[in-house]
């Protein structure tokens, strides 16, 4: 996706006079400007001491443009503003948090980038380093011994560098190694004192084109033609597609492969749009876990290519295990990524042949590789049951979004845990963009701020369905949108409680033979009733609701694109009715443990 460039900023600075150029340059502007080099196109912040001199560099040497400075509220909303920016194909952006305090905020927004692959600009601020400038007590506090280790254990790479000129090269280094497949997130720790340091000479900056990531290698040609003959020699192929591109022509080589072999296609809600649903030879619907027809043929396959799939092992234990005599093809990288701390990287699968490559770059080879098979008969879908008009319902909003949208017209940034995959088809690998990664309830609001920036002049309004709990721990994001004019709309699926968690309450009690009527105590979000929608108006954007009867969501939401359309940041307070679709598609098993 072509981003549109970044227009005049929002805040715009006074210009300096004579006395600015005369006082000289400064360490900050050299690293402001070596931003500016790696074509970053934002910043986002909240503000902090510790980096006062890269934020005045950022203002004053650079005019705040190129990068344009956007002010969080929160630091956890800043990076997950981040992440849903470049899950949206905008590409990468930069984060700046304060000291040891700011990075703690922002922890969690950092593992659900890191599981999510996506890459990440951060940077960091502590001290002075040296002690005899730390000013009494607030320098002390904010200033740790190794402030990286913080994020070490889910980040890809991290430094402190202890100059300028090393300054640039860690912001080189940390730019090409997140870009670099597997992607993830990479934090540079700057000293206080060094950002302050007032240059004598200013260095010259290294051409930023020529430290580039490196374009991912192609898979093994003779792992490519094993591969090949394991699936011309299938019956029953089955292709796992999971985190895999954006790219539209990427998204045509999946279909071409599918039907050149005549193989079933199961997605998941995880990893967004990797195959389009309508498609006959996709299974059931996705979910976030399997779903009964999605487990049958996957149990039924004699050959399964997994392509960079979520949880590889995990899929054959849903589907009772790996089908006997069945051959599996692996195309990820993944595994450069797992280290011990985190079990992000799933339950180990066998693999009769590992392509060591990005999961399009297998999809490409293959499908050169394989022979054509005629065209099968497929099973055509059963229609959903009819929704109950008068209840307000995850259904009903997804019934009244069709009504109101054209597919193209929108992206769908996140869906609540409980969606079923077959309220809505996807077509384009900009229909859904996928779960926040690592399960860390918050980051919602700020993906689809981050995505509706990088969707700018695409013609799509980004589109959250999150819930009521996900909005609150996070709300401030709809402040920054509407400040800087990002049009976006969050649907609040307000069941008023954490209703996931009232199910796990529900189990636990059943198998203690204990009242399951306690279920709702320290879950409900109740008396008093939260107003979502005033909440988003003293924000500044454009609060709908509470919406309690059905027939007036298509007219909020239609009235809420319309804004979003003008640049408004709009909210819908959905007051769903609490439960989980008796037909959802990938159910959570016995309550999916999501927090």
């Amino acid at each position: 996706m072509q981003r549109e460039p970044p227009s005049s900023p929002r805040d715009l600075p006074v210009a300096g006079g004579e006395a600015q150029t005369r006082a000289g340059l400064w360490g900050s502007d050299v690293i402001a400007a070596t931003l500016r080099a790696l074509d970053i196109p934002y910043v986002a912040v909240n503000p902090g001491a510790s980096f006062r001199g890269l934020h005045d560099s950022l203002v004053n040497h650079l005019g705040n443009q190129a990068p344009e400075m956007l002010l969080t509220l929160h630091e956890e909303v800043a990076v997950a503003i981040a992440h849903g920016y470049a899950k949206a194909g905008g590409g990468m952006l930069g984060v700046v948090l304060h000291s040891n305090v700011g990075l703690m905020h922002a922890s969690m927004a950092v593992f659900n980038a890191w599981c999510d692959r996506v890459p990440l600009l951060m940077l960091g601020a502590t001290g002075p380093w040296d002690a005899q400038r730390r000013r009494p007590w607030i320098d002390w506090i904010h200033t740790v011994a190794d402030q990286g280790a913080l994020v070490r254990d889910f980040t890809k790479w991290d430094n402190q560098p202890g100059s300028v000129p090393a300054a640039v090269e860690a912001l080189l280094r940390a730019t090409q190694i997140a870009n670099t497949a597997p992607r993830g997130p990479v934090y540079v720790n700057l000293d206080a004192a060094l950002q302050e340091q007032k240059l004598e000479t200013v260095p010259a900056l290294p051409d930023a084109a020529r430290f580039a990531a490196p374009a991912a290698p192609p898979p093994d040609a003779t792992l490519v033609a094993r591969a090949a003959a394991l699936l011309d020699a299938a019956k029953a192929p089955v292709i796992l597609a999971g985190r895999m591109s954006r790219n539209p022509d990427d998204w045509a080589r999946r279909v071409a492969l599918a039907e050149k072999l005549q193989a079933r296609v199961i997605t998941d809600l995880k990893t967004g749009a990797t195959f389009p649903t309508a498609h006959p030879q996709h299974v059931g619907a996705p979910g976030t876990f399997m779903g009964a027809p999605a487990s049958s043929a996957l149990a039924q396959a004699d050959c399964v290519l997994m392509l960079d799939w979520v949880d590889p092992g995990g899929a054959f234990k849903q589907a009772g295990g790996v089908p006997a005599g069945a051959k599996v093809i692996n195309a990820t990288l993944d595994s450069h990524l797992h280290r011990g701390w985190s079990m992000d990287s799933g339950s180990l699968a066998p693999a009769d042949v590992y392509l060591s490559c990005e999961p399009d770059a297998a999809v490409a080879a293959l499908l050169e590789a394989v022979a054509a098979r005629p065209a099968a008969t497929w099973p055509l879908r059963e229609p959903l049951p009819a929704s109950d008009d008068d209840v307000v319902s995850i259904r009903a909003v997804a019934d009244a979004l069709a009504r109101e949208s054209r597919p193209e017209e929108i992206c769908l940034v996140r869906l609540p845990l409980g969606w079923n995959g077959r309220y809505r088809d996807f077509a384009h690998p900009l229909d859904y963009l996928g779960s926040d990664g690592g399960g860390g309830v918050g980051a919602g609001p700020g993906n689809v701020v981050g995505a509706a920036l990088a969707l700018r002049g695409s013609g799509r309004v980004a589109v959250g369905l999150i819930g009521d709990g996900d909005f609150l721990m996070a709300p401030t994001a709809v402040w920054s949108a509407a400040h800087y004019g990002i049009g976006m709309l969050l649907v609040v699926c307000n069941n008023r409680s954490f209703f996931n968690d009232e199910l796990h309450q529900e189990r636990v009690a059943k198998e203690r033979s204990r009242p399951v009527e306690n279920k709702w105590i320290g879950q409900r979000i109740d008396e008093p009733a939260i107003d979502i929608a005033q909440l988003a108006r003293s924000l500044g954007g454009e609060g709908f609701g509470p919406i309690t009867r059905a027939g007036d969501l298509g007219p909020a939401l239609r009235a809420a694109l319309d804004l979003a359309r003008k640049g408004r940041a709009c909210v819908v307070d959905a007051r769903v009715a609490p439960g989980y679709d008796a037909n959802m598609s990938g159910a959570p098993p016995a309550a999916a443990q999501t927090r």
